[in-house]
């Protein structure tokens, strides 16, 4: 739906159309995304039309690009301390 949505807007019908659940699974999705603020909808006449809030898109990356640095950083003291290890042991061999 995410995926959808960032090509543009959609109803809520549009973003089922391609998806195997029920109308009122996708219906729960977006009140998911919705909630925490990744989507937004606005009734258009009878129609549930639902867009992409970049915003909150811009969060959620900027959350993935933290964590990941952390990790990349993580990653290479452990690379390091097995770079050591392995330089050691075959000093002791």
């Amino acid at each position: 739906m995410v995926e959808r949505l960032t090509v543009g807007p959609a109803s809520v019908s549009e973003l089922a159309r391609p998806l195997s659940m029920s109308l009122a699974a996708v219906v729960q999705h977006v009140q998911v995304l919705e909630a925490c603020g990744v989507v937004k909808t606005a009734k258009v006449g009878r129609t549930r039309m639902c867009r992409i809030e970049p915003a909150a898109m811009t969060a959620a990356e900027q959350w993935i690009t933290d964590r990941r640095h952390v990790w990349e950083s993580r990653l290479d003291r452990l690379g390091n301390v097995l770079r050591e290890e392995a330089a050691t042991s075959e000093e002791t061999s």
